[in-house]
């Protein structure tokens, strides 16, 4: 006998990726500094432009605090399917396509997860977890929806090498699905 998918990806077993411990350090931690320095200097000068530029400086950090939270899964994967937090289990008979996509941007290569899906999300997910506690709406999230039912996900801020994740995903389809 099998238990139930879980309820959150706290709870989830398997496979899962984090995020990287250095990988969004730098951003977070220079964002709120300079967010907090300008809102001080906007105290102390009385400058409206100021404040609205520390309080965006503030918000950028805030939207981007999860890539510094390295100890919870964000994706993964079990018997049941693919799991991504703010998403949810994603059913293995649900899963066309899993494919890492390259994309050159001036000098950078970034990774990306397409993850194809058969048929409509609302049908594929096992378990629903969009959502989510009010203090965590307005941070970033490790997914995107397209227009053609595919979930993109950018692996750079991940722990683990992007063809590592797509071999080891790929690998438990097969698994799982046979």
């Amino acid at each position: 006998m099998t238990d139930a998918p879980a309820d959150d990806i706290q709870d989830a077993s398997g496979y899962t990726v984090r995020y990287g411990k250095e990988k969004g350090q730098f951003r977070v931690f220079i964002l709120a500094g300079a967010g907090i320095l300008l809102c001080i200097a906007a105290f102390y000068q009385g400058s409206e432009i100021l404040l609205g530029i520390g309080i965006a400086a503030l918000g950028a950090a805030y939207y981007f605090f999860p890539l510094i939270e390295s100890d919870r899964p964000r994706l993964g994967a079990n018997q049941y399917g693919i799991f991504i937090e703010g998403l949810g289990l994603i059913g293995w008979r649900s899963v066309e396509n899993i494919e890492t996509v390259h994309i050159a941007v001036r000098t950078m290569m970034t990774h990306e997860l397409q993850i194809k899906l058969s048929q409509p999300l609302e049908q594929a997910l096992l378990a629903d977890w969009r959502k989510m506690a009010f203090y965590r709406l307005l941070m970033r999230l490790p997914w995107t929806m397209s227009h053609n039912n595919t979930i993109r996900i950018n692996l750079e801020p991940f722990d683990d090498p992007p063809d590592e994740v797509e071999r080891t995903l790929k690998r438990m389809q097969r698994h799982y699905r046979s």
